[in-house]
């Protein structure tokens, strides 16, 4: 997997993370993207809160069952799920730290990393969205061979004169007057032996 495929999939599994806390009635969710300078292996921190120990351990079963189950990913570590002050879930490229409010306010991660990038579940999601629309739009992008110009219409073949036809029908008629002609040769001589017989005939 590429280093961008990678933290996009990282992003999902924080997403994740984050509808588990809201289901389960978690407050003040926030993702700290952090900065690849300070941040050491993880990317992102998500911190949330719980009014109570039993519901700080419920959100990070439900977190822990939720990436398990729908992604086949399990904590690196996991700490002060039995105390319930502050559970620690370690996915590596991101971790996850439920708190009781007064806890959280004493230990103030969001203070101390002063480089990282604040996000809500809701601009996190909208950022993902974005990123994953424009991922989709690149690959169909990609996979559309470019639109063919289209091939030049032929020139329909130009109209033959309407005086070759007629050329035709008279080149026809011609050998057809010769003929005649010739036919009607034939008379003159027979002609001219009645004339011979009758000059015979005045002789005697």
């Amino acid at each position: 997997m590429s280093s961008t495929n990678a933290h996009k999939h990282t992003r999902i599994l924080v997403q994740a993370a984050a509808a588990a806390c809201e289901d389960k009635k978690a407050h003040d969710t926030r993702i700290l993207e952090l900065d690849p300078v300070d941040s050491g292996l993880a990317d992102f921190f998500l911190v949330t809160s719980a009014t109570n120990d039993r519901q700080a351990v419920a959100i990070a079963d439900e977190i822990e069952l939720r990436l398990k189950r729908n992604y086949g990913v399990m904590p690196n570590s996991v700490e002060g799920r039995r105390v319930g002050e502050w559970i620690l879930l370690d996915y590596v490229d991101f971790v996850v730290h439920v708190f009781l409010a007064e806890r959280r306010a004493f230990y103030d991660i969001e203070r101390l990393r002063k480089s990282a990038r604040p996000l809500t579940p809701a601009e996190f999601d909208a950022e993902l969205t974005h990123a994953l629309a424009d991922k989709t739009r690149a690959a169909r992008t990609k996979s559309t061979p470019a639109t063919p110009a289209a091939p030049a219409k032929k020139k329909a073949p130009a109209k033959k004169a309407a005086t070759k036809p007629a050329a035709k029908k008279a080149a026809r008629k011609a050998p057809a007057k010769k003929t005649a002609a010739k036919k009607a040769a034939p008379r003159k001589p027979a002609a001219r032996k009645a004339a011979a017989k009758k000059a015979a005939k005045k002789n005697r």
